[in-house]
């Protein structure tokens, strides 16, 4: 019983004026050596570990509030709290600090702080004025208080003196009574009076005076008064909206009298602060702290209050998942939900953890997949505000849902793919609901957020999964509306154009989410006229942004997918958009995947002649010098620094005769440049191995055509061996010059036998020098088609044998 007593919570005020949960353990008062007093020490309830150490000076002010909270500070912006599970144990602690500062417990603060500055004026008041001497509680004497309460706002001492006469003897109940005299009279200038000293009461920040004006028999008459601003001709009628236009409304039946009774003050209090009080000041702003941790401990306890009551919860759960509740009905329960989670975002981390650990065991993913699929916008709407809550609390918590729900039912309407839906069915024109969806999906799909994860083969896994059930309905609308046109020419000769079409095409196969009737139904919701109208146009735009993101960090699944697709085409047909952003998407899109340098994508982009639409969209932009012209000329030139030979070549040899008048930029000479020079380097080293080759054999001949008298060539004399080496490197050197001549005037590729048949190394007989001329690999390896012939990747190993037999490294081009 002791251990639940002295059971507290650590908070401190961080520098924006919110609590921190320092942790939760079990406080006790004791005598520590180190401090050489009475200390409050709080011990980890898990480790424990030293929570908190802080000796009880005579000096400190101690605050007692709401029953089960001791405030206090220590230095300069620096305040801690206690909060007690027990009333029991907070009184326990309260009497031992008030021991040791010799005060009366029966008080809720021990002191008067002092500040500083008013230290030395405080000295010299005379004894007889530290007690505020009230005036009358009556009518007549209203603006006599009224004066006295504003002037004490600007002195922190006698604001402390006021709050603790007006603790006396119920006086703040008197005032409030006087409050519904003036009422009843109309007397106008009571009324402003009473305003004045209410707004003045709630400045004094005080916890002990709110726990007075908020209790139920006081709360609507603080609410009254401040309705008689004198600012205002007419009166606000804020009471009016509090009892009768908002309506507390109990989904389920709350039993817990206290925690009815908490959640109207806190939604009273709530809006007192945010409504009926005005937008404090500069120098206002500390004024309402203690108003702050009012509303924020009310909060932490009905979260906490709720989540313990493991029946109302199940029942709630059992109430959104049951198909026989009403919709009326389970609209209430989602705004429940709705709201209960936005209360939790008060809670430390370690508490919002349990907090929706909670609700995942009771089962909240699955409510929220019947309910994202309901008709209504509003239900809709809270459920994606729900779902928001609980992917950024812990995307892998989603994701392990999603995987394990795959495995448990045949039934292919996955929660993913309910998000997906959602995103593109929503009937809003600005697209605010498919916005925020997107956004989750691209935090379930960032391998970022899945490096951390316990379980190391979750990226793997997930990926495949997502690849596999959920990315074909995400690129539905985007297949859907963009189709070949195989009757259409473009500008440049010998090019399809891909164009827009105007009815949706059949989606995916029968694993798709979407039947074709299905889609056509969701399509003629959002477009009922034509595919590339403004909304269609936006909901591309934000299915290309999420392809672009995953072009970018998912780099197997992503490319299997647009290959087997051929997405990148279907993508460029938007390049014909009358939305220019459309078309920059797209455009982004095609930059991401050549930012790769990866020849498999410019193999494909080679292929499937994809520069073409690229290009018809700068030749459409004319001369207008604008974000598509520069975004087009952008891609071209990282092609040309990056010196991306295949994509270069490519794009010379079939685009720069259009190309070759633009002259406002280089990129495209500079593009004709790069390409010249790998033409030349192709042909030098062509060049070099022909010649190495001639002189290898011309040697081969002259030295080895003696070789089988070796044992005679041992006896001849020095003068005879000195002659024939004379003369037969005579012969050697008119030989090789004869090659040399031999060798400049077939310096040109096309010079070269296109079939010439390989040499055999054994070959020494002067008939066949023409046919060794040249090893086998650089006549297969034929400059002309050399750059941009991809049959097989069989070029790619000849290309290495070829360096391999190199004597020098190939010479880099200079940008």
């Amino acid at each position: 019983m002791s251990d639940t007593r002295r059971r507290v919570k650590v908070y401190t005020l961080n520098e924006d004026r919110q609590w921190d949960d320092r942790g939760t353990g079990h406080v006790s008062s004791t005598f520590v050596e180190r401090l050489k007093g009475i200390s409050l020490l709080v011990r980890a309830e898990s480790d424990g570990s030293v929570l908190l150490e802080s000796k009880i000076s005579p000096n400190t002010a101690y605050q007692k509030q709401q029953d089960t909270l001791i405030v206090w500070s220590e230095a300069d912006n620096y305040d801690l709290a206690l909060s007690f599970q027990e009333k029991a144990g907070c009184d326990e602690i309260w009497e031992k600090i008030c021991q040791v500062q010799g005060k009366d417990p029966a008080l809720d603060i021990t002191q008067d702080p002092i500040d500083e500055s008013e230290e030395e004026r405080f000295e010299e008041i005379p004894e007889t004025s530290h007690l505020v001497e009230l005036p009358h509680c009556e009518l007549s004497c209203l603006e006599e208080i009224a004066d006295l309460v504003t002037s004490v706002l600007s002195s922190p001492i006698r604001r402390e003196k006021l709050a603790l006469a007006l603790m006396s003897e119920d006086y703040l109940k008197k005032l409030l009574g006087l409050f519904r005299v003036c009422e009843d009279l109309d007397n106008r200038e009571g009324l402003h009076h009473l305003y004045e000293i209410v707004r003045g009461v709630l400045f004094l920040n005080k916890a002990a005076l709110f726990e007075v004006m908020f209790s139920d028999d006081c709360i609507m008459d603080v609410v009254g008064c401040l309705e008689y601003d004198p600012a205002l001709v007419q009166p606000k009628r804020h009471r009016e909206f509090l009892t009768k236009t908002a309506k507390f409304k109990e989904v389920i039946p709350i039993t817990d009298s206290e925690l009815r009774q908490k959640i109207h003050q806190t939604y009273r209090v709530q809006y007192i602060q945010d409504i009926i009080l005005p937008t404090p000041s500069v120098f206002e702003e500390n004024f309402l702290s203690t108003l702050n941790s009012f509303i924020f401990f009310n909060k932490v306890e009905i979260v906490s209050m709720l989540q313990e009551d493991e029946k109302f919860l199940t029942e709630v759960f059992a109430q959104l998942t049951d198909e026989g509740t009403d919709d009326s009905k389970r609209r209430e329960l989602v705004n429940f939900v709705k709201e209960f989670c936005a209360f939790s975002q008060t809670l430390q981390p370690q508490n919002r953890d349990a907090f929706f650990k909670t609700l995942a065991n009771l089962g909240i993913l699955p409510a929220l997949e019947i309910v994202m699929g309901m008709d209504d916008l509003h239900v809709r709407a809270a459920a994606t505000d729900i779902f928001s809550y609980l992917v950024e609390f812990s995307p892998s918590m989603v994701r392990e849902f999603v995987m394990q729900e795959l495995q448990q039912t045949d039934d292919d309407v996955l929660l993913i793919n309910v998000v997906i839906k959602q995103m593109i069915c929503d009937s809003d024109p600005e697209l605010g609901g498919a916005v925020q969806l997107m956004g989750l999906l691209r935090t379930l799909i960032d391998p970022e957020n899945m490096l951390a994860s316990i379980n190391k083969t979750e990226k793997t896994e997930f990926l495949s999964f997502f690849y596999k059930y959920c990315m074909q309905v995400l690129t539905a609308p985007l297949l859907a509306n963009t189709a070949h046109d195989k009757n259409s020419k473009g500008k440049l000769a010998g090019c399809r154009r891909p164009t827009l079409i105007v009815t949706p095409v059949t989606i995916g196969g029968p694993d798709s989410l979407f039947s074709s009737k299905d889609f056509q139904e969701a399509a003629t919701k959002i477009n009922p006229v034509c595919p590339d109208n403004f909304q269609t146009a936006q909901l591309l735009a934000l299915i290309l942004e999420l392809l672009t993101f995953c072009v970018e960090h998912h780099t197997y699944h992503i490319k299997t997918f647009i290959m087997n697709k051929d997405l990148l085409r279907r993508v460029l047909v938007l390049m014909n958009s009358k939305h220019t952003f459309l078309a920059l998407c797209a455009l982004r899109f095609m930059r991401r995947i050549i930012g790769l340098k990866d020849e498999y994508y410019n193999r494909y982009i080679i292929k499937g002649n994809l520069f073409e639409p690229v290009i018809n969209a700068l030749l459409d932009n004319g001369t207008r010098y604008n974000l598509l012209n520069s975004a087009i000329i952008e891609l071209f030139e990282f092609i040309r620094v990056e010196d991306i030979k295949t994509l270069i070549a490519h794009i010379v040899e079939n685009f720069y005769e259009a190309l070759e008048p633009i002259e406002y930029v280089q990129t495209f000479k500079g593009l004709k440049g790069r390409y010249e020079q790998e033409k030349d380097r192709q042909s030098h080293k062509l060049t070099r191995y022909r010649r190495e080759a001639r002189s290898m054999d011309d040697d081969e001949e002259l030295w080895f055509n003696e070789d089988e008298d070796d044992d005679e060539a041992e006896a001849v004399d020095k003068s005879r061996v000195e002659d024939d080496y004379s003369d037969g490197y005579g012969k050697y050197m008119e030989a090789k010059k004869a090659g040399a001549t031999n060798g400049a005037n077939n310096g040109k590729v096309t010079a070269l036998p296109p079939t010439s048949p390989p040499a055999t190394p054994n070959n020494s007989s002067a008939a066949s020098v023409k046919t060794v001329a040249l090893p086998a690999s650089p006549v297969v390896k034929a400059p002309l088609v050399g750059l941009v012939d991809y049959p097989d990747d069989e070029d790619e190993d000849e290309e290495d044998e070829e360096e391999e037999q190199s004597p020098r490294k190939r010479p880099r081009l200079s940008s």
